[in-house]
């Protein structure tokens, strides 16, 4: 019989598995010190970073700062103790909650103690037996794994792709009409590894010809996307036509948690069956009470101010990367992926390592499983924090990579050493 801790051990944990030894604390699981923000300490070195979902620069907010330690003092990090349902409820979670679904125009919502658990628990929570599920194929791992747990039908369709969206969607509704069940399309706002936006305005207008309900994951388009930050679905002018909205608070609002937010019978039915809520302890009321002081921020004008400056940073570094001639896709939210094709892990270690060592740069290298096989792209993302001044030293810097790259200094299959303290 086979030992399954032998066949964990064979596998070495995936294509970067191998070089788990001498890349921890470097390529993987890096160490990133000082005050949150563009400019911190990797290795004890100052770096200009580029990694953080800090989209608003909320992390560090002197009134948030406040809020939370005031909240800490006088509550402390275990209040509330339990579940929502049974002892860990209490008037600041429901004020919050009422503040989201004010804030997407929804008639309620429902707050998650942690993002992910919360979106993969809402999928599990709405789908029956005889419903079928259609999704993105570059759908993220939290929505992936909510999908795993249905045990009915799931259909995918290629990214951005409305022609086969429609496609699979006629398919969908008609096993779904033969079964007796319904069909639920799950798509994000915005793309996290690729700052592509979801063609949410033409998933919306297919209402017109099946039917079905929308849920989206907007977790790097809430606070940010919209004219008043509520989003993608605000961004296009949808918002009516999308059905559940999941925000989540680990990007723009730089803490933890998420919700989700719809038509109020849906919402109570997940109060009423979201294992992850149900089965797990409340939100600290810390926690809680600095989520309100972050959201009151993102609906303020400064709110609007910071959105404004990090969508300045955003477009600027993404017409510098395309001028220079670097392949960084469909990028238009914060996010910019630089795709480096053809060198595989060997090549892109040397790069993160010059960019790291000598131009004291740090942006996250991202492979498999991440992003599909064969990929590698350099991650950087913008923050309200950044500054002009960031952006063109990065640009001078990735074009000297650049040249480099094309002269073959990057090439080569050792893996660049790592200096780890």
């Amino acid at each position: 019989m086979l030992d399954i801790f032998d066949r964990i051990s064979r596998d070495a944990g995936g294509p970067i598995g191998q070089y788990f030894e001498q890349g921890f604390g470097y390529y993987m699981y890096p160490r990133l010190e000082g005050e949150l923000g563009p400019h911190m300490f990797f290795n004890g070195m100052p770096v200009l970073n580029w990694s953080l979902n800090n989209y608003l620069g909320l992390a560090n907010h002197p009134e948030i700062r406040k809020v939370e330690t005031e909240a800490t003092a006088e509550w402390g990090l275990s209040y509330p103790m339990g579940s929502r349902m049974l002892s860990g409820h209490t008037k600041y979670h429901e004020k919050l909650e009422k503040m989201f679904a004010d804030f997407e125009k929804k008639e309620d919502a429902f707050l998650f103690n942690f993002g992910y658990q919360g979106i993969v628990s809402t999928i599990d929570c709405l789908l029956a037996r005889h419903d079928v599920v259609v999704y993105d194929n570059e759908a993220h791992a939290c929505l992936l794994d909510g999908i795993r747990l249905h045990i009915g039908s799931k259909y995918k369709y290629r990214h951005n792709d409305m022609a086969d969206c429609d496609r699979i969607l006629t398919r969908a509704c008609k096993e779904a009409d033969e079964n007796g069940g319904g069909v639920l399309l799950i798509t994000e706002g915005v793309y996290g590894m690729t700052g592509a936006l979801g063609k949410l305005d033409e998933i919306v207008a297919l209402k017109k010809k099946h039917n079905f309900r929308i849920l989206i994951d907007d977790a790097h388009g809430f606070g940010l996307m919209g004219p008043h930050g509520r989003g993608t679905s605000e961004h296009f002018g949808v918002m009516d036509g999308v059905d559940l909205y999941i925000g989540a608070f680990a990007k723009s609002m730089a803490s933890i948690g998420g919700f989700v937010a719809g038509p109020r019978k849906i919402i109570n039915y997940l109060r009423l069956n979201m294992r992850s809520q149900m089965y797990a302890k409340s939100q600290p009321l810390p926690f809680v009470i600095s989520n309100i002081k972050r959201l009151e921020i993102i609906m303020s004008p400064e709110g609007d101010e910071r959105r404004r400056k990090c969508m300045e940073i955003t477009h600027a570094i993404q017409k510098g990367f395309r001028d220079q001639g670097f392949d960084i896709g469909e990028a238009e939210a914060c996010v910019t992926p630089i795709h480096i094709d053809g060198g595989g892990i060997a090549q892109a270690t040397k790069i993160a390592k010059d960019l790291r060592e000598n131009y004291k740069i740090f942006c996250s290298m991202v492979i498999y499983p991440v992003i599909p096989k064969g990929m590698i792209i350099f991650r950087i993302v913008s923050t309200a924090s950044h500054t002009m001044e960031d952006v063109n030293y990065t640009l001078n810097a990735f074009k000297e990579i650049k040249a480099k790259l094309d002269a073959g200094l990057y090439d080569g299959d050792d893996i660049a050493a790592m200096k780890v303290d």
